[in-house]
């Protein structure tokens, strides 16, 4: 009898569990319909909103620069949450103890490979420099894989990766998304090559890692719980970064004359690329935020290569970074690490502004 009721039990389970399973992918398809439903309407709502309801002429500066921001601010609200909640997903796969211990004991050029792919799907920032780099380098991680992964985790956003594709199209994404891997893996390896350990503070390697928690296996249903989680936090943490950059970005598409930006951003002046990667690096901004200013740029005639150099620098290199990274690195190789990083940046400049 006993055995009976267990078994039925177990089947009862399992169509419980089915259920489930079915509610959440019907629950995920629905939400997966209205987001495109919504985002295929954006353009024809963002014309009727302008020249309808608030009844501004057609071909204006003021109605083209409304018309942008009317259109671009959900537009990029709707792919930044759908884009949070894929890869608060992927995130999830990849803690930090997991990274240290993919990191830890490897050649360094297959280190530098890599941390540098790793660096594009962990959630790690400037802000998680310093523990990040105490860590890495407490648990065997060479210098320069360590900065092939801090180049690379805020330079290769994903964020960006799939704005980018989405407001540009995949080879755009396909020339941020490899440009961005060389700068780090090569910049990474250049660092490991210096010798410079001398320069990390010595207490840093007289820290010692606590213990490694044991890592709990997530179920699905969990993972995507993670991933709204991500939506809610970054989202809710970055939107009026969104709305700030895409009402600069309206105000340069719609009140700059293009001969102006095509001047001082074209192919033709060979100091636009440096003064590009300077002008970036002082604009800590986030990546939501820039990537619409560099949609503007772009269709104000500026040049892909400069552009994409101004982009990276203000993605990959800021001065609070410099800042947080004194804590652990003395100034000899914070300068390095950010002349490095420069030179790679405008090379990637030069190099897209002759062959596109």
């Amino acid at each position: 009898m006993q055995r009976v009721e267990s078994a039925g039990a177990e089947v009862s389970s399992r169509d419980a569990s089915r259920a489930g399973a079915f509610r959440y992918v019907a629950t995920g398809a629905g939400a997966l319909a209205v987001w495109l439903v919504v985002y295929r309407m954006l353009g024809s709502a963002s014309r009727w909103v302008t020249h309808s309801l608030l009844g501004l002429e057609r071909g204006t500066h003021l109605s083209t620069a409304v018309e942008f921001f009317i259109f671009e601010v959900p537009k990029v609200l709707l792919l930044l949450t759908v884009v949070v909640l894929g890869v608060g997903i992927v995130r999830s796969f990849f803690t930090p103890e997991r990274t240290r211990r993919i990191l830890s004991g490897r050649r360094e050029s297959v280190g530098n490979v890599l941390a540098s792919l790793l660096g594009v799907v962990t959630p790690f920032c400037s802000c998680s420099a310093v523990p990040l780099f105490i860590g890495f380098m407490t648990t065997g991680v060479p210098l320069g894989v360590t900065f092939s992964f801090l180049i690379s985790a805020p330079m290769v956003n994903e964020v960006a990766l799939v704005l980018l594709f989405g407001l540009f199209g995949w080879k755009v994404a396909a020339i941020y998304l490899g440009t961005g891997l060389a700068v780090a893996l090569v910049s990474g390896w250049v660092i490991g090559q210096l010798g410079m350990e001398r320069y990390v503070e010595s207490w840093v390697f007289e820290s010692q890692t606590g213990p490694v928690a044991a890592e709990e296996a997530l179920s699905w249903p969990d993972r995507v719980r993670y991933g709204l989680a991500a939506v809610r936090d970054i989202v809710g943490r970055v939107w009026l970064y969104v709305i700030f950059g895409i009402g600069v970005g309206a105000g340069i598409h719609g009140y700059v004359p293009e001969n102006c930006l095509a001047s001082f951003m074209g192919k033709g002046a060979w100091w636009s690329v440096p003064a590009a990667v300077l002008i970036g690096v002082p604009m800590y901004s986030n990546v939501a935020g820039i990537v619409p200013v560099v949609q503007a740029l772009l269709g104000k005639g500026a040049a892909l290569g400069t552009v994409l150099a101004f982009m990276m620098s203000v993605i990959g290199l800021s001065l609070p970074e410099a800042v947080i990274l004194r804590k652990v690195l003395k100034l000899p190789l914070i300068f390095t690490f950010f002349g490095v990083v420069a030179v790679g940046i405008m090379i990637v400049g030069y190099l897209f502004n002759f062959i596109m």
